[in-house]
């Protein structure tokens, strides 16, 4: 057996080895002469898997380490006997991780209030879920919007795109990428969804660039009808709007689900995928024995003398994630995008911290609960 994978996917090497061959490659370099006789491939979303790729090749199996399937041709799959398996939820744990440490951080710029706030979520899957537990927590009053649910569910909990541009005053995307069809996600905030804002709202985008027109975005910032936008992607990436760059807040390179527990859990789902398909023989529900931990350690303290709720939330997930690190770094040097994702170092998720909480209150205990921290006891 022969298994082409991507060589930034971590917890990887050495799982495979003792059943096939597999070999390494970057994602843009998996090409049809290294692939023509490998059964299997294991990627990440900068392999495109179409019939340019897989046309006269012996491959049976994709499994891409990410949620998002859209560089993959599943009709193609489909029609050619191709089985393909994405990890679903992987790293949402991880996102909503991003987005809070994104509006406690933004709120602490702008001296923003979050529970006088509209946060409207446009995507309420696995990733907008959890961000809406996160909005919760914050106190916020939050808007849904996710047109194939609402046609799904017998409730009314979710509004229409445009009561979220009337009404919210940040929007965050968590939508899949669609090109076509009811639910068309390509371009979802174009010319028309800027001109129509009401509250020169936020703007978040860590779904997939082409969600946002670049050129929409740009015009939207340069007519005020924006505030603070935040973008962990982008159209054409690595490639990215050197414009655009430089008039967004805060500026990442796609690594808003980059955890280490997320990347973790992309490969358990890659390496389960591909024992079960060729019945290899490997631990059923493998998972990676041992994930570094970040180098400030796994506990955080904190003293809450004259400090409001919302101010010791911003205090334990600042500890957690430097996202500001992150940002400067891309605006410093935009060339680099791809190995900024490749050599990302180990962020941990909420739930690797214990908070000690001293002089504090029940209430923001609670609210640090809801994020995904634990609690450590006086």
């Amino acid at each position: 057996m022969k298994i082409i994978a991507d060589d930034k996917i971590p917890f990887l090497k050495g799982v495979l080895e003792p059943y096939g061959n597999i070999e390494y490659y970057p994602g843009k370099e998996i090409t049809k002469d290294k692939i023509i006789d490998a059964d299997a491939l294991i990627i990440r979303t900068r392999t495109k898997c179409n019939a340019d790729l897989l046309d006269d090749t012996n491959v049976k199996l994709i499994t891409t380490a990410t949620i998002g399937f859209d560089h993959i041709n599943t009709k193609y799959c489909k029609d050619n006997n191709i089985k393909w398996l994405n990890a679903p939820g992987c790293n949402s744990s991880s996102v909503h991780q991003y987005i809070t440490r994104v509006l406690l951080l933004i709120a602490e710029k702008e001296k923003i209030d979050l529970t006088q706030k509209v946060l409207g979520i446009v995507g309420v899957g696995n990733v907008g879920s959890k961000i809406q537990k996160a909005a919760n927590a914050l106190g916020m009053k939050i808007l849904l919007n996710d047109p194939p649910r609402e046609r799904n569910e017998s409730n009314s909990k979710f509004v229409s795109l445009e009561k979220i541009k009337e009404e919210a005053d940040i929007i965050t995307f968590h939508v899949p990428l669609n090109n076509d069809g009811i639910d068309k996600t390509y371009h979802l905030a174009d010319e028309k969804f800027f001109n129509e804002l009401n509250k020169m709202p936020i703007i978040i985008n860590s779904s997939r660039g082409e969600v946002v027109e670049t050129s929409a975005i740009k015009n939207a910032i340069k007519n005020k009808k924006v505030s603070n936008v935040i973008l962990d992607v982008w159209e054409n990436e690595p490639e990215i709007d050197l414009e655009l760059l430089e008039m967004t807040d805060i500026s990442t390179p796609h690594i808003a689900g980059y955890s280490a527990e997320g990347k973790a859990n992309g490969t358990s789902v890659c390496v389960n995928a591909v024992n079960k398909f060729f019945n290899l023989g490997i631990q059923e529900n493998w998972y990676p024995t041992e994930i570094p931990l970040s180098k400030n350690g796994n506990e955080i303290e904190i003293d809450c003398s004259n400090k409001n709720d919302q101010q010791i939330l911003s205090e334990a997930v600042s500890q957690t994630y430097d996202l500001l690190y992150d940002s400067i770094l891309l605006k410093k040097s935009p060339e680099t995008f791809e190995k900024q994702r490749g050599d990302y170092p180990i962020r941990r998720e909420f739930s690797n911290y214990k908070v000690k909480l001293k002089s504090n209150n029940s209430s923001v205990e609670k609210k640090i609960k809801k994020l995904g921290f634990k609690i450590l006891n006086n």
